[in-house]
């Protein structure tokens, strides 16, 4: 019997506080999270490695660190609504749960949607919400919102998902330049996002987040 709890522990002590993670909600939501029953059954005991591990075609669960790292960064209160953009099985809306009043979670896989919202109830997660549709669309009846994050990297963010970010609130996300992805943090005022470099990730571009390629005649 794999004492997933033990490996929890080690994750957050070899990977989430050496790697300058010091808000305690953050650590202590990451110790809590059972993060292997929101991965695939082929990949629970690989649950608590330190790498991304593949949900489906171009989607993963973020490594711990990166996960962690931005988590810290963004400051989610306990007070705001966070829109959880590619949450796969449910993983990063069940962390965020735990930091937030309530969080609005979107997967574009009809399937990985429904099991994320399945999984989130068998865990007693009930200020989470799954709804299946686009990424890049957001999720703006239920908005605006104080804090959005991305599961996976972007080289773009849509006018869209800015729209739907409140004024003063924050969006964190990985955006990939070629093999290389810096997570930005962004800070919404007066209805302008800027954006700030806070450390290197990588992940894969999530669907409908590609910079269109431009045809030179």
């Amino acid at each position: 019997m794999t004492d997933f709890a033990a490996r929890r522990t080690m994750m957050v002590d070899t990977q989430v506080r050496p790697s300058d993670v010091t808000k305690f909600p953050v650590i202590e939501a990451m110790l809590t999270v059972p993060r292997e029953v929101f991965v695939p059954d082929a990949l629970r005991e690989a649950a608590y490695v330190g790498e991304n591990l593949d949900l489906a075609p171009g989607r993963v669960v973020l490594e711990p660190r990166s996960f962690a790292k931005m988590l810290d960064a963004v400051d989610v209160q306990p007070s705001d609504l966070v829109l959880d953009l590619g949450s796969g099985l449910g993983y990063s809306a069940a962390v965020l749960a735990r930091l937030a009043e309530a969080v609005v979670a979107v997967e574009e896989d009809p399937a990985l949607a429904a099991e994320a919202q399945r999984l989130l109830a068998v865990e007693g997660v009930d200020n989470a919400a799954v709804f299946a549709g686009p990424l890049a669309a957001g999720a703006p009846k239920h908005g605006p919102y104080d804090a959005i994050l991305c599961q996976g990297a972007v080289e773009i963010v849509p006018q869209a998902l800015i729209d739907q970010l409140k004024d003063g609130g924050r969006m964190a996300a990985i955006f990939m330049d070629g093999p290389l992805g810096t997570v930005r943090i962004g800070h919404k005022q007066g209805g302008v996002v800027t954006w700030r470099p806070a450390f290197h990730a990588a992940a894969p571009v999530l669907p409908g987040f590609r910079r269109q390629a431009e045809f030179v005649l």
